[in-house]
């Protein structure tokens, strides 16, 4: 297969990014919907951040949190501990030649939003906006 002459291999393919927002969208709902068959996973509101997927679309990494914050410790244990069955059903879903492997970490961007609140919430930032 040819190389895209554009991409200087700095980011992600369209490629990468089309089947990561596939595995994302998948595993969302199946989490919601309650498909997987865990009570310690059923009893959790899973979002799914984002999904980043490797050059070769065999390892998807998901980056996902509890709603609440609660139980952030051990989701990604929970998910890990379903991973199979979880793979086989994104398979099954987006018709993929292989399953990707999926890896499960928390997402930093809901702890960094906060940060940015907390950040601009300051006297001085909001005198600098002001101006």
């Amino acid at each position: 297969m040819a190389k895209n002459k554009f991409s200087d291999g700095a980011g992600p393919t369209q490629r990468q990014l089309q089947v990561g927002e596939n595995v994302r969208r998948t595993l969302a709902e199946v989490l919601s919907r309650g498909d997987i068959h865990d009570p310690d996973l059923a009893r959790m509101s899973v979002t799914v951040g984002e999904v980043r997927m490797s050059p070769d679309l065999k390892i998807a990494t998901a980056y996902v949190m509890p709603l609440g914050g609660q139980g952030q410790e051990e989701l990604p244990s929970l998910l890990a501990r379903n991973k199979g069955e979880l793979r086989r059903v994104v398979g099954k879903k987006l018709g993929l030649k292989f399953a990707p492997d999926l890896r499960f970490r928390l997402d930093p961007t809901f702890d960094q939003m906060d940060d940015t609140r907390r950040l601009f919430a300051q006297d001085n930032v909001q005198r600098d906006l002001d101006d």
